[in-house]
């Protein structure tokens, strides 16, 4: 089926072609809309597929639940209310892991950068000004990295920074295997004490919001450094600030805001503007040729996925379903409900009662909802399915509320 695609905030065209190419009717926006254009938009397509500054809320949800489908063309998710959006049957996909080595070697680059102050000397030799100095430059060679977060960013850092001869520990709040020599502390505040830099790759839940403030800063080593390359709203960027000029923290990178412009055509403001030692970079730890293209075919492919076939593993809101295709010819259709008892018969019932024969089934649910896919023998004819689809969805007491 043709449908109409969305793609919001200069998502790589690679996307726009692979979607063509599987037939769909693909409108390419370059930047955030919000508001009433973005509900005009939405209004327009069937599938939506956004970056990181598009806000998919349950307001704007809930007007738009014809909505088939939503892809994060990127690693977080928190863009999207996911709780409204599974209610309203809309399975959304992310890519979980094609940015994560531009990411990861972004945060080395700035390790280095800080230590060795080379933003601060870079822009002083634009200047006119030769500061050929030592003072307060450093290896990072035996250094300690504290990285918070150790999901697939955070693990690859880790990886990375031990081949530079750092050694790495790291805090996340679920148990993970540690690579390499990196070791597993138990406390955040611990890693901050014993840390030379922190890096943050967490996403922005309501235990990860400004989970560095004032009283963090304070507990870091004098001269430690601090990188943030994954959500705004983790940082308390005016107790940064102070902890900047108080030279209690030497430096920082931070790439992400909680308040960044929608496009490339509004200025940028910030407190740390100015600040010596300070690198500031709008938003591009995933911003690579290789890592936008990969995001984008790979998202496209799980959009194709679940639009050809009914295929949601890879969702972060939804029951994972892989049904193979072993039955040509047959019909396959798919059925999104409450989880509640006796669904699935009565979605066989109706089936058999129109002549229909099951030649594969899958049903995977979760707390709430339920996901069935089914390939069905001799109802190949267009009224016949269009039948039992209407059948299935008048099933008023298993419907999404």
């Amino acid at each position: 089926m043709r449908e109409k695609i969305l793609l919001l905030e200069a998502i790589h065209p690679g996307a726009k072609l692979a979607l063509e190419k599987d037939g769909h009717e693909v409108t390419l926006v370059s930047h955030s809309p919000e508001g009433a254009e973005l509900d005009a938009l939405l209004k327009k397509a069937t599938v939506v597929g956004i970056r990181s500054k598009t806000k998919l809320t349950a307001k704007i949800l809930e007007a738009n639940p014809h909505l088939k489908l939503i892809g994060c063309f990127c690693i977080g998710t928190d863009q999207v209310d996911l709780a409204a959006a599974a209610r309203l049957g809309i399975p959304v996909f992310n890519a979980p892991y094609s940015n994560t080595r531009s990411v990861a070697e972004l945060v080395l680059a700035e390790i280095v950068a800080l230590s060795r102050q080379l933003g601060d000397r870079s822009m002083q030799a634009h200047q006119g000004v030769w500061m050929k100095s030592a003072d307060g430059s450093r290896e990072v060679r035996g250094k300690t990295l504290g990285i918070v977060g150790y999901g697939h960013i955070g693990s690859q850092v880790s990886v990375l920074a031990e081949a530079f001869g750092m050694r790495v520990l790291f805090f996340d709040v679920v148990k993970k295997l540690p690579l390499g020599n990196s070791m597993r502390v138990e406390t955040l505040h611990e890693l901050l004490e014993k840390s030379d830099f922190v890096s943050l790759h967490v996403p922005d839940t309501a235990q990860t919001r400004m989970m560095l403030g004032a009283k963090e800063f304070a507990a870091m080593r004098p001269g430690a450094y601090v990188i943030n390359a994954s959500r705004g709203s983790v940082v308390d960027i005016e107790a940064l600030v102070a902890a900047l000029k108080s030279k209690h923290v030497a430096g920082a990178a931070i790439d992400v805001f909680p308040l960044e412009p929608a496009s490339n055509k509004e200025t940028f403001k910030s407190p740390l503007q100015g600040v010596a030692n300070v690198i500031l970079t709008p938003h591009i730890g995933g911003s690579t040729i290789e890592a936008q293209e990969s995001i984008g075919l790979e998202v496209a492919a799980s959009f194709e996925s679940f639009l050809a076939r009914g295929m949601t593993t890879g969702t972060v809101n939804f029951p994972p379903m892989d049904l193979p295709r072993l039955h040509p010819g047959s019909v396959r259709i798919a059925n999104i409900h409450r989880n509640v008892p006796g669904v699935l018969g009565e979605i066989n019932s109706i089936i058999s009662e129109l002549g229909g024969n099951i030649l594969a089934q899958g049903l995977a649910t979760d707390r709430e909802i339920g996901y069935m896919v089914a390939d069905i023998e001799n109802a190949s004819g267009a009224e016949l399915d269009k039948q039992i689809g209407e059948l299935i969805t008048s099933i008023k007491t298993h419907l999404l509320a």
